[in-house]
């Protein structure tokens, strides 16, 4: 990664040494194959997957976190769902954002690592290990891309807008729910939809300036809270996706370049379901 200011911000250095040890276990996983499996046993969907490369890159972040901070609490996917959210001093964890991806070997997913202050975003990586691709944020600093800071776009409307967003694994009301929202997009002339999949990265790229918007009905805090944290900082707007400030908890999300929050709004608003 290339160097810059922020890499001598000693939490966002310790995200990105965990990310990193995240990134190789699963760029090995990820050349050399690997099993798996899902979570329908402990009543998740069949389509909601989970294999040992998301358990080991869990515990080589979580490892490389407590060798520099022991007193923090930790937040993850994994086996770290009980972390406090309310900790003064939290990290939340994505070892593997993109795993249905990741399954198909498709080469874009992601290890997300952020830093939360008493619930306050302080610093942020995300990482894709195949790309060799780093978005990085530190509170009040600004997000780089690659060590190159980046800002959201200038898109005004709808209609000079490309629309990211994404699927909860519920495929009834929720399904239902997002493909209304993506149809009034049509209607209102964007320029597109995209569905990449790997949220941690898709909130990257409302702050890189490729999405002018971003949203989903249901997210955990594992999967948007270093993107956050990187679109804030590259001058965008994060809300639920009915207007309300962001919570640390699973919940909808609405992100974009704060000129077209307002219009997205009406129309996410109008279809979220009563969470």
């Amino acid at each position: 990664m290339t160097e810059n200011s922020l890499g001598k911000n000693d939490s966002l250095d310790t995200a990105i040494k965990a990310a990193q040890s995240g990134g190789e276990i699963l760029r090995r996983y990820f050349e050399n194959g690997v099993t798996i499996r899902n979570k329908a046993d402990g009543g998740g969907k069949s389509y909601d997957l989970v294999s040992d490369a998301d358990l080991e890159s869990e515990k080589a972040v979580a490892d490389t976190i407590r060798d520099a901070f022991p007193d923090h609490e930790l937040l993850g996917e994994e086996d770290l769902q009980n972390g406090d959210p309310n900790a003064k001093h939290l990290w939340v964890i994505d070892p593997l954002d993109g795993t249905n991806n990741f399954a198909h070997h498709l080469p874009h997913f992601a290890v997300s690592v952020a830093y939360y202050e008493s619930g306050v975003p302080i610093a942020g990586a995300v990482y894709n290990p195949i790309r060799e691709d780093w978005f990085t944020a530190v509170r009040g600093e600004g997000a780089f891309h690659n060590g190159t800071r980046v800002k959201v776009s200038e898109a005004a409307t709808l209609n000079q807008s490309m629309i990211g967003c994404g699927f909860y694994y519920d495929r009834g009301k929720m399904m239902r729910a997002t493909l209304a929202a993506v149809a009034e997009c049509f209607e209102n002339d964007i320029h597109g939809i995209r569905r990449f999949g790997t949220a941690s990265l898709d909130l990257c790229q409302v702050g890189n300036g490729s999405f002018d918007a971003f949203f989903e009905y249901k997210l955990s805090p594992w999967d948007f809270a270093a993107g956050v944290l990187f679109i804030q900082e590259a001058g965008g707007r994060v809300t639920t996706a009915t207007g309300e400030d962001l919570p640390l908890q699973s919940t909808t999300i609405l992100a974009s370049n704060g000129k077209i929050h307002d219009a997205m709004l009406d129309i996410t608003s109008r279809h979220a379901l009563n969470q």
